[in-house]
């Protein structure tokens, strides 16, 4: 299971509509709706300030949050849709989707890189490149794992992680069907620095040997 699922707090919305909705705004909150799974529709709100610095953070609508309202028991939701004022690009509704632990989601995983301190590469100077420090998964709701580990040891300067040499938690797979690249361990800048100083010199000779002929 992924660490801590982050809550998200809010309050039941009394009223519909758009009146009910434009009320809620000048109040402060973000008027949504929750729904989904085996129960009715739940209007609610959300303080304005909250959802726009989760908005911020990133990925918003790829986060699994817990919802927490008052009178309700706690459920899990991810957000389908958040409409936003067509001049002020702020949020102004928000759409939540209740999950079953069955339910297929994409989330991005965090990777964790393991042995760091015994790569040979590294060892070497080589510096590992980050190129995908997450990886978007197609999860099951009710068995969310907490991170994607690849393991550096034996790995040499130039060796290119891809998503095919690692192992992905168990019941998931990536969204994307490509083998693409995650890291890398690339070449000291001392030898990278060397290798074009020895680039020039051999064309330096090349164009000596042309101007003898």
């Amino acid at each position: 299971m992924a660490g801590q699922i982050p809550d998200l707090n809010a309050s039941v919305r009394t009223g519909t509509g758009k009146g009910a909705a434009r009320q809620s705004r000048r109040d402060g909150n973000v008027p949504g709706i929750v729904f989904g799974g085996d129960t009715d529709p739940l209007p609610i709100n959300i303080p304005f300030n909250k959802l726009l610095q989760l908005l911020k953070v990133g990925r918003f609508k790829s986060t699994l949050f817990n919802l927490k309202v008052e009178g309700h028991d706690d459920v899990r939701v991810i957000c389908r849709d958040v409409q936003r004022h067509t001049v002020k690009d702020l949020p102004t509704h928000l759409d939540l989707m209740r999950l079953r632990r069955t339910t297929k989601i994409n989330l991005f995983i965090p990777v964790e890189f393991l042995n760091e301190d015994t790569c040979p590469g590294i060892k070497k100077g080589g510096v590992l490149s980050l190129v995908r420090p997450e990886v978007e998964l197609i999860v099951t709701a009710g068995d969310i794992p907490e991170k994607i580990t690849v393991d550096l040891a034996g790995l040499d300067v130039g060796d290119v992680i891809t998503i095919s040499s690692v192992t992905l938690p168990e019941g998931s797979k990536t969204t994307i069907d490509r083998d693409f690249v995650i890291a890398n361990i690339s070449a000291p800048s001392g030898l990278r620095s060397s290798e074009n100083e020895g680039g020039d010199e051999a064309t330096e000779v090349t164009e000596e040997v042309a101007t003898e002929e």
